[in-house]
C-alpha cells in the first residue's frame, strides 16, 4: 500500500514538472508570436497552464527577480519539484528497508 502511494506522489510531482515545462514553452511562444491567444483553443490550455502553475510559481517569482524579461521562476521550480522527489525516494527507502541510514547519506 505504501509502494502506490509513493508511485502516485512521484507520478504527480513528474505531471506537475512537466506542466510547468509547457507552461514556460507556451508562454516563450505566445510572448514570440507564433502562438495567438485570441484562438479560442490556445487559449484554452494556456489559461489552464496558467491556473495550474501560477500559484506555485507566484511565490518564487516574489523572491527571484526576473532578469530584463527572461524569468527564473520555473527553472527554480523544477529544481524544487526533483529535491522534493529525492526527498520522498529516501523516505520511502527508509520506510521500506527500516533503516534511518538512508535519510542522512
Amino acid at each position: 500500500m505504501i509502494t502506490i502511494l509513493f508511485q502516485i506522489a512521484q507520478e504527480v510531482l513528474n505531471l506537475y514538472k512537466w506542466a510547468v515545462i509547457l507552461a514556460a514553452v507556451m508562454s516563450m511562444l505566445v510572448s514570440f508570436g507564433v502562438l495567438d491567444t485570441r484562438n479560442r483553443v490556445v487559449w484554452t490550455i494556456g489559461d489552464f497552464l496558467f491556473r495550474i502553475t501560477e500559484p506555485a510559481l507566484r511565490p518564487i517569482r516574489r523572491v527571484i527577480p526576473i532578469f530584463g524579461s527572461i524569468d527564473l521562476s520555473p527553472v527554480a521550480l523544477i529544481f524544487l519539484i526533483y529535491v522534493v522527489q529525492m526527498l520522498l525516494a529516501r523516505i520511502y527507502g527508509a520506510i521500506v528497508y527500516g533503516n534511518l541510514s538512508g535519510l542522512f547519506l
